[in-house]
């Protein structure tokens, strides 16, 4: 006999929390074909050579989650939210060792702020949220999300291979463990402030996370940013910022980011990284909207060669429904210096192709 799934198990045991008022069951169901060329089809460089794939999140991540909150009186909330992501080409969550990978935190709503703690995005990240060319959709190949946000900074020949953060990964630090946020909101203002607990005994600041964020939004444009600095265990520092701003010009939508992060990875070593990106969002018909996006990647490390690429990115998303879209993508990658990687382990090995591109026929569904 077959054992259900945790996953199925939990579904199953909370059924008669989600019929109560306040909790809700929610998710995207994003799928798409997708052509490659000088790319894998986990869109890492191919020497040569075409690759025909199915992909999930290229429009927006696939993912399911449970929120809710309760009145306590008084305009006080008491508020949760779990969330995973789901690779929904193949049926699995997207971190093998967590089920809730995206979020997991429970707090108060109260009328001089929020308070949030549990496993967050980090700020970084949040600030991103209004400014991103992109919208941050395809968030596994959104150099924004990706670098800036430091989803994942492992690209080319070199990385940071240091846990910075309570991340529970190394070269992953957009969402942290053990964090406290607190949200605030007066007219046009939006400040956050964060701290990631490290839990390391007899060392607060090891694998520590900590920042603030700061948001002005009028209704034609919004300017957003952010600061942080986490530590390693072994107390090496990355510090990252991000800077950016949105602007509706009657139809057009306008937004570009300025973003930067450098890490001490050893004794007398480190990485830096800039980000630069601007894109615009018109509406081309009903239901139809064309985002275009540029992106700039530029790195230097100790002991390795200035690497980076350049994005570009065409989004044709057309509205069937409420909670389905069908969407067009395609981009471009141009890599500079070795970030491409090498093929072989022979002395004749060469450089990878220098470009790649990809194409992308998909339908996003939420839930």
């Amino acid at each position: 006999m077959r054992h259900p799934s945790v996953l199925t198990a939990l579904l199953v045991a909370s059924a008669p929390c989600l019929a109560q008022p306040g909790v809700n069951l929610y998710g995207i169901v994003d799928v798409g074909l997708r052509s490659l060329n000088g790319l894998n089809a986990n869109n890492t460089p191919l020497p040569s050579g075409t690759v025909h794939s199915l992909a999930s999140g290229v429009d927006n991540t696939s993912r399911w989650g449970i929120r809710g909150q309760e009145a306590l009186g008084g305009d006080w909330n008491a508020v949760f939210r779990l969330e995973g992501g789901i690779n929904a080409d193949t049926g699995t969550q997207s971190k093998n060792d967590r089920l809730f990978d995206r979020l997991a935190w429970a707090g108060l709503e109260t009328p001089y702020g929020t308070l949030a703690l549990g496993r967050q995005t980090n700020l970084v990240s949040d600030a991103l949220i209004p400014v991103d060319p992109l919208g941050k959709r395809f968030a596994s190949f959104n150099p924004n999300i990706n670098v800036a946000g430091l989803s994942n900074t492992r690209f080319g020949t070199h990385a940071f291979g240091t846990q910075y953060g309570p991340s529970g990964y190394t070269d992953n630090f957009y969402r942290l463990d053990n964090t406290i946020k607190y949200t605030a909101t007066a007219g046009p203002w939006q400040a956050r402030a964060a701290y990631s607990a490290g839990e390391v005994a007899g060392d607060a600041d090891a694998s520590s996370a900590r920042g603030v964020a700061l948001a002005y939004q009028q209704r034609d444009w919004t300017l957003s940013g952010a600061t942080m600095r986490l530590s390693s265990r072994e107390g090496l520092p990355l510090d990252a910022w991000s800077l950016g701003a949105a602007v509706h010009l009657a139809s057009w939508q306008f937004k570009a980011n300025a973003a930067r992060n450098k890490a001490d990875t050893g004794a007398g070593q480190s990485v830096h990284q800039r980000i630069l990106s601007a894109g615009l969002s018109r509406a081309v018909g009903p239901g139809l909207l064309l985002t275009a996006a540029w992106y700039g990647v530029r790195r230097d490390a100790t002991g390795h060669p200035d690497d980076g690429f350049e994005r570009e990115f065409l989004f044709l998303e057309k509205t069937l429904a409420p909670r389905t879209t069908a969407y067009l993508e395609a981009d471009y990658t141009t890599w500079r210096g070795d970030a491409a990687g090498t093929t072989g382990t022979r002395p004749n090995e060469r450089a990878n192709d220098r470009h790649g591109a990809g194409l992308t026929l998909g339908l996003m569904q939420k839930f």
